[in-house]
């Protein structure tokens, strides 16, 4: 089936502090992960599935990222640039919000991947998006099947597909994978400024029309060296 949703934004702007030493010299997203550039993972998978149009933010070491997107001739791209002010998750959208449109867009997180998905993931966030019902779709993966990720959980996912969140005294198996389809009309109201998507995902909770769909695949959270470390054992050993 053909996609729907054509565009992608991807979130490659962040400092990557976390990814020090590594992240000194070289922008986060394209620290070489099992043999490619940690965005390309995700960024290869969106052009597998058939999107179009890549949006992509940079404000840390902007021209490398610049130019390791001019190189890409598999998919359109279209710089959003926060050099003079970094903007976080929710900001972003304001900021390429002319770009994206009022049409329902990937949202996509460079620092993480999956393998061995049955399914594209992309494709299976746009069989699976109603936006009758939804604003956000997320997808979730399951904490049994990751590497890098040592949190409780974010969300708890209810048997109709809606989410909600963890509670703070507990943890849950579900974690946010990167990837969501939203919408930027969502942000139509919001001023251009730093802020998280979490304050829309607020809203979106408390009119239940926040959904999430589960992740087929292994989940890999590549926040660290040591992660990448983790991630490229696991693949030497299990794809070999």
């Amino acid at each position: 089936m053909a996609l729907a949703i054509r565009t992608a934004m991807f979130l490659a702007a962040g400092l990557g502090t976390r990814m020090r030493p590594l992240s000194e010299q070289t922008p986060k997203p394209l620290i070489p992960v099992a043999g490619k550039a940690l965005m390309d993972h995700v960024l290869d998978a969106a052009v597998d599935a058939g999107v179009e149009r890549a949006v992509v933010n940079v404000h840390y070491l902007a021209d490398q990222v610049e130019a390791h997107m001019a190189n890409r001739t598999d998919i359109e791209v279209i710089i959003s640039d926060e050099r003079d002010c970094l903007l976080e998750t929710g900001g972003a959208i304001v900021k390429a919000r002319d770009v994206l449109g009022d049409d329902p867009v990937f949202m996509v997180n460079t620092d993480a991947f999956w393998v061995d998905a049955r399914n594209n993931p992309f494709q299976q966030l746009n069989d699976a998006y109603d936006g009758e019902r939804m604003d956000d779709l997320l997808l979730l993966a399951d904490r049994r099947r990751s590497l890098g990720y040592a949190g409780k959980g974010d969300f708890d996912l209810l048997a109709d597909g809606r989410i909600s969140r963890r509670a703070s005294d507990r943890e849950t198996p579900w974690a946010f994978a990167g990837v969501r389809v939203t919408n930027a009309a969502l942000y139509r109201d919001e001023a251009e400024r730093p802020f998280s998507a979490n304050l829309i995902w607020n809203r979106s909770l408390e009119a239940g029309r926040l959904y999430g769909l589960p992740l087929d695949g292994q989940w890999m959270h590549v926040g660290d060296p040591g992660a990448i470390k983790a991630t490229e054992a696991w693949i030497a050993e299990h794809q070999s």
